[in-house]
């Protein structure tokens, strides 16, 4: 989904209306660079600038990304002098996200494209090719866990 540019949310206020909190919840949380930005936050605060370093985003990415984490009182900041320090507002935030794993290992990763979705959207190849995007980006963000629960050990 994308972010409302003009107001740096992740959904329009139209669109936010007609939605229950769960599927605004979801909506938050439903871009890849947002979920990288929670598990980089995860692991502590962080400046635009260490995100934008450590993610590889732009710097305009990563505001309009925490402003709609922001929305959603999921993530806010600290100011000190002139830097602003975010942060997750919700720890437990990270244990639905542990769920989410935990339900998309014991379905095998099929409860995200269920066939009929794939053949809507241009057949098995279109289907093969998202299926092959999902497991490199649910790979990318079991090694972030990894790397937080190997952290939090330490």
């Amino acid at each position: 989904m994308a972010i409302d540019s003009e107001a740096g949310r992740c959904v329009s206020a139209d669109i936010a209306a007609g939605i229950s909190p769960a599927a605004a919840l979801f909506h938050s949380l439903a871009d890849e660079n947002r979920l990288r930005i929670v598990a980089r936050l995860a692991r502590g605060e962080a400046r635009v600038v260490d995100l934008v370093g450590e993610l590889g985003l732009a710097q305009s990415t990563v505001s309009k990304h925490l402003a709609c984490l922001r929305d959603c009182d999921l993530v806010d900041y600290r100011a000190e002098g002139r830097q602003s320090f975010y942060s997750l507002t919700r720890p437990e935030l990270m244990d639905l996200l542990a769920s989410a794993e935990h339900l998309l290992a014991a379905t095998g990763h099929t409860v995200v494209l269920c066939p009929v979705h794939g053949t809507r959207h241009g057949g098995a190849d279109a289907y093969d090719a998202l299926q092959a995007e999902l497991d490199h980006d649910l790979e990318h963000l079991d090694q972030q866990a990894d790397e937080t629960e190997g952290k939090a050990v330490s």
